[in-house]
């Protein structure tokens, strides 16, 4: 039986983290942001070589970082260089509970000129998460013009 290129139920772009501590992760991931655990393979001493958790619709790829993966975590980086956006039902909620669960505010939640109400935090382990809830439908035009005249 031949293979589907892309697997049953896979999105064709998903984000993988390379996490200092995936299992504590994991742990935190379920915690702020109501994520499932859908699979784990463990190496030998209780690392993890592979994991993926849902949120919302979408996978999230995981692991710690052993050595023979070129990627490496935020923390041994000391820091990132990108962030993973999530739409939630209640923005304001969800930052709050990942606050709670150990994550570090790092942008108040506000409201933004696309039609998004945002916040961003920064997890435990060094990943930003931008959260977003969608309150208006906003055409190009009105962001551009609203864009320019913001406040510089």
């Amino acid at each position: 039986m031949a293979a589907n290129a892309i697997p049953e139920g896979a999105p064709s772009v998903r984000p993988y983290l390379f996490v200092d501590g995936a299992a504590e992760a994991i742990a935190f991931y379920e915690r702020a942001f109501g994520a499932t655990e859908r699979l784990r393979l463990e190496v030998p001493g209780g690392q993890i070589a592979h994991a993926e958790i849902q949120i919302g619709d979408s996978v999230i790829g995981l692991c710690d970082p052993l050595p023979q993966f070129v990627s490496r975590s935020p923390r041994d980086l000391g820091g990132t260089s990108a962030e993973v956006w999530i739409y939630v039902e209640n923005v304001d909620a969800t930052v709050r509970a990942a606050v709670d669960a150990g994550a570090t505010l790092t942008q108040e939640v506000r409201d933004q000129l696309w039609g998004d109400r945002s916040g961003i935090v920064t997890d435990p382990f060094g990943h930003v998460w931008l959260i977003a809830s969608h309150v208006e439908d906003v055409t190009p035009e009105e962001i551009a013009r609203r864009t320019a005249a913001a406040p510089r």
